[in-house]
């Protein structure tokens, strides 16, 4: 995720409703228990882990069962710690007290929960890009060379290979993409398949047939993201459906296989070639939850990215407002805009509106274009606005626009310079916002059709954009004639301009 360029933006749950989400979350619900469990009589080690004798009273306060409820309670009394939701008072005699953070989970602001949760998230995405000594132990060989510590040495080394800059960058990337992929106009996306989220990272944008080098970095990849989510999840910050094990060793028991099945799902997605009968499940499926929008969104502000949430601009200015949400999509345009409306009076918003909408810079059609949008949602009592605007040459076209849809009478007919000024300006808009859409190669043609000496005179027009607006007609009709006309005009337009 190296593009700095922004985010799109995010529709994100209420704080309460987050905050709900957060404390619910098996983690942080599982350290809170054990911190209000704690007391006088608890007691810690110099690591500020539990005793051993402290183990079965602490499970049994999580109501935990299984061969991995000492290790779950482990990691929940280990979060309390790191989280400050308990404190050790008496490192000598391993005394601890409640935190201060507790007393905000327990009577603070949804906000404040929430700032709690992100530390959780921290602590935990910090936990999942460590290796798993115990996994890697278990799995060398007799005499095999790990890069572990011997016994006897220093259990804080690790593998000498492990590069802890590299591992974090990689989960962040990751998570990035994710985010990407999760955030669209109609609301967080379904969930992505895992092969497809390690392709995203590993396969380069412009590789046309992954190697099988890459396939299989991206293989490795799928597996390292296997064990990362399924610690993520408990968290909150993912739903997961693992990667089905039964893929990783051949039905013969022939665990060479393992890798090659790897491979082929790797390489099926990232040629984005599975076809319809392909149960993509089988390979594991990732999506965010509504609080790892929250939380991936923090991080990435945090981190300097442009990662926008609907409701930002609610309480900002007119001009701020069309700026903004020059390059939203549709619905979330509409979205921050009534928002926004709801906080004006129609009137002064519309006012406000069209005063923010003036200009003769590049980004000015696009904001008269917002401009018109926004004002579709203001009723008639904007109507005083529109008609103060009537002779402006900036505005007055899109105002008379306005007036007529609302069907009000009293609408003075538009000139025939203000008519080309509002093709052009309204073209500009759309060029802007969507680039060499069909939609707007639709619009170029039909304008053509229907205004035979169109280019003749559009070359006149004196609008900024004139020229660029003209060249792309000429570049999106699919008429040889007519775009040579249309480059013709924008090269009368441009000499016009120069002279």
């Amino acid at each position: 995720m190296s593009d700095s360029s922004p985010m799109p933006p995010v529709r994100l749950h209420t704080e309460a409703e987050l905050a709900r989400d957060a404390l619910s979350t098996p983690l942080l619900s599982r350290a809170v228990r054990l911190a209000r469990w704690a007391g006088p009589g608890t007691r810690v080690d110099l690591a500020g882990d539990l005793v051993e004798e402290q183990y079965p009273a602490a499970v049994r306060e999580l109501g935990l069962t299984g061969d991995d409820a000492e290790a779950l309670t482990a990691e929940a009394w280990g979060l309390a710690v790191d989280c400050g939701l308990v404190d050790i008072v008496d490192e000598e005699a391993g005394t601890v007290t409640a935190g201060a953070d507790l007393a905000l989970l327990t009577g603070g602001s949804p906000h404040d929960v929430l700032t709690v949760w992100l530390g959780v998230l921290e602590t935990v995405l910090a936990d999942a890009t460590v290796p798993d000594l115990d996994g890697l132990l278990e799995a060398a060989p007799d005499g095999g060379d790990t890069g572990l510590p011997a016994a006897g040495q220093d259990p804080e080394l690790l593998p000498v290979d492990w590069d802890p800059e590299a591992e974090a960058e990689f989960l962040d990337d990751v998570l990035g993409n994710l985010y990407l992929l999760t955030v669209d106009e109609d609301g967080p996306g379904g969930p992505v398949p895992l092969p497809a989220l390690a392709a995203s990272v590993i396969v380069p944008d412009d590789m046309e047939e992954p190697s099988n080098d890459v396939l299989e970095q991206v293989s490795d990849a799928m597996m390292r993201l296997d064990d990362q989510f399924r610690l993520l999840e408990p968290a909150g910050l993912v739903e997961y459906q693992p990667l089905d094990e039964a893929l990783l060793v051949d039905v013969d028991g022939d665990d060479e296989a393992a890798g090659g099945v790897g491979r082929e799902s790797a390489g099926a997605f990232a040629d984005d070639d599975t076809d319809d009968d392909t149960d993509v499940s089988r390979y594991g499926m990732v999506g965010l939850t509504p609080l790892g929008l929250y939380g991936l969104r923090a991080r990435l502000l945090e981190a300097g990215y442009e990662a926008p949430a609907v409701g930002d601009l609610a309480d900002k200015g007119a001009d701020v407002l069309l700026d903004g949400t020059s390059w939203f999509g549709p619905r979330a345009a509409r979205a921050e805009t009534e928002l926004w409306l709801g906080r004006h009076e129609p009137l002064v918003a519309a006012r406000e509106l069209l005063a923010a909408a003036r200009g003769s810079d590049g980004g000015a059609p696009l904001r008269r274009l917002r401009c018109q949008q926004a004002l579709s949602l203001v009723g008639t009592a904007a109507e005083p606005a529109l008609r103060e605007v009537l002779d402006d040459p900036e505005l007055g076209g899109l105002a008379r626009v306005w007036l007529s849809e609302h069907g009000l009478p009293d609408v003075p007919a538009p000139s025939e310079a203000m008519v080309f000024w509002l093709t052009i300006d309204t073209l500009a808009a759309q060029l802007a916002a969507e680039g060499n859409s069909d939609e707007l190669q639709a619009l170029v043609e039909g304008l053509a059709a229907q205004h035979g000496g169109f280019f003749a005179v559009a070359w006149r027009v004196d609008h900024p954009a004139t020229a660029d607006v003209l060249e792309a007609m000429g570049r999106l009709h699919p008429d040889k004639k007519v775009a040579k006309e249309a480059r013709k005009a924008a090269f009368k337009a441009r000499s016009q301009r120069g002279s």
